[in-house]
């Protein structure tokens, strides 16, 4: 099995997010997705009426940005570019063509994708991994599958997509932390400002005190 520079493998997939402490977002009964932003008009898609789209099954591994990677994990869910191709386009106008999307969690959580990325053909918008539904520690109802980037792009409890002309504010520009734009994972993408290997040993030691946090707050056994 081969990783990407910098990851370790790990047994099974640990929970991880923001508010790590605290249990997942409850799911609303009726969830829904919004897409807005340099569209025509703004959109409200039920998770229902997403699913019955055109559907793809992903094998993939997961890389946190600290250096853990759960590996052959099975996502199935609805292709971002068959989302983006036949809900979103119809709505765009030619003279202000889209150069990122933002995708926003229940948890509050957001990051911001470039489209080139966001189109990849692996890029789901993911309700069922390994052949169950999602459950809270890793998503539910929805989320967001980026394979190719590090966790942090890939949005749990996913509630608003919007789509921009031109590359939205950083909100984490001053932080020690502060996420690459692009998070690839073969390019070892880790750090807006800092080579990955550099910041390498840094985030290892975050590993620990991120999985106790996370299993104070899981709602589920581990898996």
């Amino acid at each position: 099995m081969t990783l990407p520079p910098g990851q370790r493998a790990v047994d099974g997939f640990p929970r991880f997010g923001t508010h790590l402490h605290r249990p997942a977002p409850p799911v609303p009964a009726d969830p829904v997705i919004e897409l807005c932003g340099a569209l025509a008009e703004a959109v409200t898609l039920s998770v229902t009426d997403i699913a019955e789209l055109p559907r793809q099954e992903v094998r993939a591994d997961f890389h946190c940005v600290a250096g853990w990677s759960a590996t052959d994990l099975l996502w199935e869910g609805v292709p971002f570019n068959t989302l983006y191709r036949t809900r979103v386009e119809p709505l765009l106008g030619a003279d202000a063509p889209v150069s990122h999307v933002s995708f926003e969690g229940l948890d509050g959580y957001r990051s911001v994708v470039l489209l080139e990325d966001a189109l990849a053909d692996d890029v789901l918008i993911a309700d069922r991994l390994d052949g169950q539904p999602l459950d809270s520690d890793h998503g539910a109802p929805v989320r967001l599958v980026s394979p190719g980037q590090y966790g942090y792009v890939n949005i749990k409890h996913l509630c608003r997509v919007e789509f921009h002309t031109s590359e939205p504010p950083v909100t984490d520009r001053w932080s020690p932390l502060a996420g690459h734009g692009r998070a690839r994972v073969w390019k070892e993408e880790r750090h807006r400002y800092l080579p990955g290997r550099v910041v390498r040993p840094v985030y290892r030691t975050l590993i620990g005190p991120i999985r106790a946090l996370s299993a104070r707050g899981s709602r589920t056994s581990p898996r």
